[in-house]
């Protein structure tokens, strides 16, 4: 049994994918598109030129027309994280770049490798739509835990803005022009929705639930009381942020707690792995003797499904909710 170069083409096949849609992405809608500029997103559409209410429109657009894209044909199992990651690209688009990055693939697979075309073809859209949804997943899951270490700090800036005599929808306002993304373009939303007349609890309840996170509908339901029956909101913020900051650190020694049960599983599926290819590579016949057998093969297919299900099974294990 010969060590073959296959399974490290069919890796760097993927991982070129991820990066040629990153690259995409960049070129289609500018760096200020990334979420680590300085600069957020929509006051970086405001600079050059466009008009307020055409930036609100486009940017509420891109945030709403994932969820309404779920009746798509399997476009669903993206459509949620898509919507967390504020993705861009529109669901048809997201669709073409997935066939044309499974088609990029195949040729990929057909020049670097041997396999039967019917198994290039199966690996190629698994491949493409795999990348497409890792690339997905990876920026909702990096834009989230931005938008949830960046909370604290802007209801503590909505707070001072308050004691100082500013008006809430002015301290939104102040959010928005000072904070980076992710959290700078979604408050901007809600300044602009505020100023064409939209109620201020209404915009953060409706945000909250997009992004589906719970430290955002205290805040949606803080202002929502205190727009009811009065009160002073500064304090009111003041302690929601004292709330937040402390849950934010629950999470983070959680994670702390549990990462070392994350990463034993892990190494649990991938040991396996990396002592076949350790046997293979000090003797590559190890294997010749069984693998004419006909159990060979689904014992193979048995044992990569079991590593597979170990991590979901540690990972729903370490999943605290709290």
């Amino acid at each position: 049994m010969q060590l073959s170069a296959e399974p490290i083409i069919y890796g760097l096949i993927f991982v070129g994918i991820i990066v040629l849609v990153e690259g995409i992405y960049l070129v289609a809608f500018g760096k200020s598109i990334s979420l680590n500029n300085r600069v957020n997103r929509r006051l970086d559409m405001l600079d050059k030129g466009g008009n307020r209410e055409q930036v609100l429109e486009q940017l509420r657009k891109e945030m709403q027309q994932h969820m309404k894209s779920t009746s798509i044909p399997l476009y669903s199992l993206l459509a949620e994280k898509a919507q967390k990651a504020a993705i861009a690209f529109t669901p048809r688009q997201l669709i073409m770049i997935m066939i044309g990055v499974s088609v990029f693939a195949f040729l990929g697979l057909t020049i670097g490798t041997d396999t039967a075309p019917a198994v290039r073809a199966v690996a190629s859209v698994g491949i493409g739509v795999g990348g497409v949804y890792f690339w997905i997943n990876k920026k909702a899951n990096k834009r989230m835990a931005m938008f949830e270490e960046q909370l604290p700090d802007s209801v503590e800036l909505m707070v001072r803005s308050l004691r100082v005599g500013h008006p809430f929808s002015s301290a939104i306002q102040i959010v928005a022009k000072e904070a980076e993304d992710p959290l700078g373009t979604e408050f901007g939303v809600i300044a602009d929705e505020c100023a064409y007349g939209r109620d201020v609890g209404e915009a953060l309840k409706d945000m909250a639930e997009r992004l589906d996170m719970q430290d955002l509908r205290f805040l949606a339901v803080a202002v929502t009381i205190q727009q009811q029956s009065g009160g002073n909101l500064a304090e009111v913020l003041a302690g929601l942020a004292k709330v937040i900051r402390a849950r934010f650190r629950l999470f983070r020694r959680v994670k702390a707690i549990t990462a070392e049960a994350q990463w034993s599983g892990k190494f649990l599926s991938g040991f396996p792995l990396f002592c076949m290819v350790a046997i293979l590579a000090k003797d590559p016949h190890y294997y010749d003797e069984v693998m004419d057998h006909p159990y060979f093969i689904p014992a193979c297919f048995v044992v990569g499904i079991l590593l597979v299900v170990n991590l979901f099974v540690m990972r729903t294990l370490t999943n605290i909710k709290v």
